[in-house]
């Protein structure tokens, strides 16, 4: 029986990945072997993981097919996508494929795609992931995957730096970058003094609109580009990148636990209690649902457990990302999540890219100092909640503000009171459905509580 490829690998003709007993291979198709055996015996595939730029993998014998070629590589902790990074991480992406390409340029090969999807963040930092990028450069060829590099990265990155860090989440709804005119359109005129910037997406734009207005398909013709013109090419856009910038100033949430949520006794009273609740859990995965800069996810990612820190403010997530990179963590992945309209599956059949459900379970699910924001900030009922924790993991840490608390009476300063169950009773029921309480304690010098909860059945709810 043939592998089947995966839903999100099926656009390239060089190979494909597929699950065999639920782990990825890479099939690499008989027309891309000149390619990939350059890779291997040029010394590139081992100076780029010795760098730990690109995930490593195992090549195996087929004994029912001797001719085929299949890849096992270095399974990934979790997959995400670019609409879930910061502003920090988007910029160590386009770094990173930049330093691919000029490497690869050295071993006489380069990338014939630049694709944001083809970095992933393992280990706390960021790795190129598709060996079959690679491909034989040949002298006065342009660099094919230009364009693609402008859109995936530069252009969300000028409008992030220049307009508003929230326009990042325009590579949601375009999965092969922004479009450049759309990215020239919406940058300010200030913008163009640089002439980087100027020249990589105004000009390059405008080129394109040029091309289509010909009625010409296909990529826009351009002259001969001998390797050191390339060479240049490839600084320009490093320097353009190493540009931009985003600082993450405080915010209401970024500046959470700065504020007057908690005295010192209760601020470490519930460290105290989160560490006592992973010890007596011990899972290998947990995500932190509204995790700010991480500093309760920290608490489970320095007991060995991969530890996914969600936060929908891109303060709070660049400078939990700062903080992995400066500590070198490598339990921790911040990353931007509103979990009132979580991502979705995307791309060709809703299969392309996968919603958050369908990278769960976790192990263990981490909710502190949240329900009030979904309950009375968002309107979600109590009993939704619930349902929707067990559906992420079979075992919570949750935290439960009451009405009494500041935080909640400031949610509910500039609107009516119309959430008459939101107490604690109220939310114990809503929990009854699909978790057992384990331990319920209150946090010192607050009303708070901290409940440890187990999922009623062992079956995703």
């Amino acid at each position: 029986m043939p592998d089947e490829p995966l839903a999100s690998s099926f656009r390239d003709p060089s190979g494909y990945v597929f699950l065999r007993d639920g782990v990825p291979h890479r099939r690499i198709q008989a027309q891309w072997f000149p390619h990939y055996d350059l890779l291997m015996e040029s010394g590139l595939y081992a100076a780029l993981v010795d760098r730990g730029w690109l995930l490593p993998h195992e090549e195996l014998a087929e004994e029912a097919e001797p001719e085929a070629r299949v890849a096992m590589p270095e399974r990934l902790d979790f997959v995400s996508y670019p609409y879930e990074w910061s502003f920090s991480q988007l910029k160590d992406a386009a770094l990173l494929t930049l330093a691919v390409q000029k490497r690869a340029l050295a071993f006489g090969m380069t990338l014939k795609d630049a694709t944001a999807y083809n970095v992933q963040f393992q280990r706390g930092r960021p790795v190129f992931i598709d060996t079959l990028s690679f491909e034989r450069y040949e002298e006065g060829r342009p660099w094919v995957a230009y364009r693609q590099f402008c859109q995936h990265f530069l252009a969300p990155l000028a409008l992030m730096s220049f307009r508003d860090v929230r326009l990042g989440g325009l590579l949601r709804e375009h999965l092969d970058g922004i479009p450049l005119d759309l990215a020239d359109g919406l940058l300010p005129p200030r913008c163009w003094l640089r002439l980087q910037l100027l020249l990589h997406l105004r000009v390059h734009a405008r080129s394109q609109r040029r091309h289509q207005a010909a009625g010409r398909s296909g990529p826009v013709a351009v002259k001969p580009l001998s390797r050191r013109a390339l060479s240049n090419l490839l600084e320009s856009l490093r320097s353009a990148v190493r540009g931009l910038c985003w600082e993450p100033k405080g915010t209401v949430w970024a500046d959470y636990y700065e504020g007057d949520s908690y005295d010192p006794e209760g601020s470490e009273h519930k460290a105290e209690l989160v560490g006592r609740y992973l010890d007596e859990l011990r899972p290998e995965t947990l995500w932190d649902l509204g995790a700010n800069t991480g500093a309760m996810s920290r608490l489970a990612a320095e007991r060995g457990c991969l530890t996914l820190a969600f936060d929908t403010d891109p303060a709070c997530v660049d400078r939990n990302y700062r903080q992995v990179k400066k500590d070198r963590e490598e339990r921790l992945l911040p990353l931007l999540l509103d979990l009132t309209n979580p991502s979705p599956s995307l791309g060709w059949s809703h299969a392309e890219r996968h919603s958050l459900l369908e990278r769960a379970p976790a192990d263990a699910v981490m909710a502190l100092a949240l329900i009030h924001h979904l309950a009375i900030g968002n309107n979600l009922p109590l009993s939704h909640i619930a349902r929707f924790l067990a559906r992420l993991a079979p075992a919570a840490i949750v935290e439960f503000v009451p009405k009494s608390d500041a935080k909640v009476q400031l949610l509910l300063a500039s609107r009516e009171d119309i959430f008459p169950d939101y107490t604690e009773e109220g939310f114990r029921r809503a929990l009854a459905s699909h978790f057992e309480v384990v331990q319920a304690t209150e946090i010192r010098s607050s009303k708070r509580t901290l409940y440890l909860l187990r999922r009623i059945n062992t079956t995703r709810a």
